[in-house]
């Protein structure tokens, strides 16, 4: 009698009928299931119209990204060959093989859809007593951008692209004032009335981008600082973070500085979940006096110290200037008050342990250092699904 277990590849079923046999009824997959079908896609399915040939269910494709995303996996090919291979991306297909056009189709088509199932994931984790508003701490990372260091636009070209530009205009201006522009109807002349009368909408020349140093391949991409002196050309991810760390907003920016970037995503906070949040964290980056005021005049408590004092926090000498000014806004010298008491340090301490272990997900586990699409509006979306992803485990890890 053999001692070895029966061996037979070639045989007609390799698996059970039942995939929860196989994968166990715990499993995250079923999970993922479970809440998308509970979700109302009909921010989905009303973007396509009755014309055309058949299309894979959007429940379908929010459900193999979903779970795609949780695994830290963003490209649509490599999808395409675990939904062939895996068998939990399988079951979440039924069965169906959608290709790497159709899955990417689908990510950049459907921002609006992708915003709406992240409210309503969030609603049902507050329907849960989760995602509790009490703090929301708010902060930033530089995301890589698709696009290439060596297909760069300096200075001087984008100059050389201005001028080519307005000897353009100037020929167009020249062509309709030199005849009548109802003769030469399809003709090189009237084409220049077209488009001169395209370009004079609204009564005057659309203005000239602002002269920066820009890629071909994503011009919507910036060169933007990194700790230290570094700079990547890329976009910046912002997060704003829940006492028991769910994302409740996020978005994508061109922002160089964090400042501008603390009343928006506050504001997002409080649409996305119906409430505003008691407390708000941020760090020196996020400081300004206008935000402190006009947080503290809608009744929130804010933590955000400005530079220098976040230096001292850290170690250093003690903040006694701004620059080389003496403080004399009554905002920042009672910013200053509070986080030098005891109850202050420990409740701005909290910021690092709230939104950085969530930036470190992100980025480490989830492959997010990067995008893989390009332009702001995809990005965003790309942003947004990350978001969406991580909340799904961290709804599954809490539930």
């Amino acid at each position: 009698m053999s001692r070895f277990r029966t061996y037979s590849p070639e045989q007609a079923y390799l698996l059970p009928p039942n995939v929860q046999e196989v994968l166990g009824s715990d499993h995250l997959c079923f999970f993922v299931h479970q809440v998308v079908e509970r979700l109302d896609l009909k921010r989905f399915t009303e973007v396509y119209g009755e014309e055309g040939g058949e299309l894979y269910h959007p429940a379908l494709m929010l459900k193999v990204w979903l779970y795609a995303y949780v695994l830290g996996m963003t490209s649509s090919r490599r999808l395409e060959q675990r939904i062939r291979e895996d068998l939990a991306f399988r079951y979440l297909a039924g069965g169906a093989q959608p290709d790497y056009w159709a899955l990417n189709e689908f990510r950049r088509r459907h921002g609006c859809g992708i915003n709406d199932a992240f409210v309503q994931v969030l609603e049902m984790a507050q329907k849960l007593g989760l995602a509790r508003m009490g703090t929301v701490a708010i902060d930033s990372t530089r995301v890589k951008a698709n696009a290439s260091l060596d297909r760069l636009d300096g200075v001087t070209e984008q100059r050389q692209e201005r001028a080519r530009k307005r000897r353009q205009v100037r020929r167009w201006q020249k062509a309709c004032d030199r005849d009548d522009p109802n003769e030469g109807a399809g003709t090189g002349l009237g084409k220049a009335v077209e488009k001169l009368a395209e370009v004079e909408v609204g009564g005057q020349l659309e203005a000239l981008p602002k002269v920066v140093k820009r890629s071909r391949t994503d011009p919507d991409s910036r060169f933007l600082r990194e700790r230290g002196r570094r700079f990547v050309l890329g976009y910046t991810g912002e997060i704003a973070v829940s006492q028991d760390h769910f994302i409740v907003a996020a978005r994508v920016t061109q922002n160089p500085q964090d400042a501008p970037a603390l009343v928006p995503m506050v504001k997002q906070v409080e649409q996305n979940c119906g409430q505003a949040p008691q407390v708000v964290l941020a760090d020196s980056g996020f400081y300004s006096n206008q935000n402190v005021a006009q947080l503290s005049r809608w009744g929130m408590d804010v933590y955000v110290p400005d530079p220098n004092l976040a230096h001292e926090l850290n170690g250093g000498p003690p903040a006694t200037t701004v620059g080389r000014m003496q403080p004399s806004d009554p905002h920042l010298l009672a910013m200053r008050q509070k986080l030098r008491t005891r109850a202050g340090k420990q409740r701005y301490q909290q910021r690092k342990t709230l939104v950085e272990p969530v930036f470190g997900v992100l980025k480490e586990q989830r492959n997010m250092r990067g995008f893989r699409l390009r332009g702001m509006a995809k990005v965003s979306i790309e942003w947004m699904l990350a978001a969406l992803a991580y909340n799904l485990g961290r709804l599954y890890a809490s539930r």
